[in-house]
């Protein structure tokens, strides 16, 4: 039976609800949101070729690979499911999920991960908003309702342009490649680095792919980006 509990692993308190104008992030639930992120999953099944989960089969499936065994086990790590608050049936159909990981408590620091929106909600509000809110989260003082975090990373396949663009349409600065950073599981090797194969590799015969990273750190989110961002999350497409 699925988990009808928020996580409470989280380094930090998770509100019940995170939102925008455009957009409600809430604490991914197995028992409630499980199906419903499975059937956007399966609407667009391109998505899980670009990331190292999926595809699945069953909510359980889903659960046990990338919440139980990736995402819950961790304390520097946490699940959100993005609603478009601009829909009529606003929280009937998820728009996608979107994550924190590798956070870290001592150095305060976290990364935007699994970035995920489902079709029909692509070339949207929905992933600028649902980036900002976590921006906002992160990076605000406590004061404002944040977590006083100093830096917020973002990494993504170098070639994945949608990603990489995102990133920098949020005022992520761009700091560097990670050439050969991951290897690339057989079936999954859209965007691989085009890197020639070394024979009696220990993973012979997988392509890898080269990461570029990006981040905000607070003085950048002080110095202009909040506002930044707060401008592109009040844009409707």
């Amino acid at each position: 039976m699925l988990s009808s509990e928020k996580d409470t692993n989280f380094y930090f308190p998770i509100p019940d609800i995170l939102e925008s104008d455009g957009v409600k992030l809430v604490p991914f639930i197995p028992a409630k949101h499980a199906s419903s992120l499975l059937q956007g999953l399966s609407t667009t099944p391109t998505l899980t070729q670009c990331l190292p989960i999926g595809p699945y089969t069953s909510p359980e499936d889903l659960v046990l690979d990338f919440w139980d065994n990736r995402l819950k086990p961790s304390p520097s790590s946490t699940l959100f499911v993005i609603y478009d608050k601009t829909q009529p049936d606003v929280n009937d159909e998820a728009a996608g999920f979107i994550a924190l990981i590798n956070t870290s408590l001592q150095d305060l620091h976290t990364e935007i991960g699994y970035v995920v929106i489902f079709q029909r909600f692509q070339r949207t509000h929905v992933s600028s908003n649902a980036v900002g809110v976590l921006m906002r989260y992160a990076l605000d003082l406590p004061e404002r309702g944040g977590l006083g975090l100093r830096r917020v990373q973002w990494q993504a396949n170098k070639l994945n342009e949608a990603s990489v663009g995102l990133a920098l349409k949020m005022g992520f600065v761009k700091e560097g490649v990670l050439r050969w950073h991951r290897v690339l599981d057989k079936g999954k090797e859209k965007g691989h680095n085009g890197g020639r194969h070394r024979k009696g590799d220990p993973r012979e015969g997988c392509s890898a792919r080269d990461t570029a990273i990006l981040a905000v750190c607070w003085d950048d989110w002080e110095d202009g980006v909040r506002e930044k961002v707060e401008e592109v999350m009040r844009r409707r497409k």
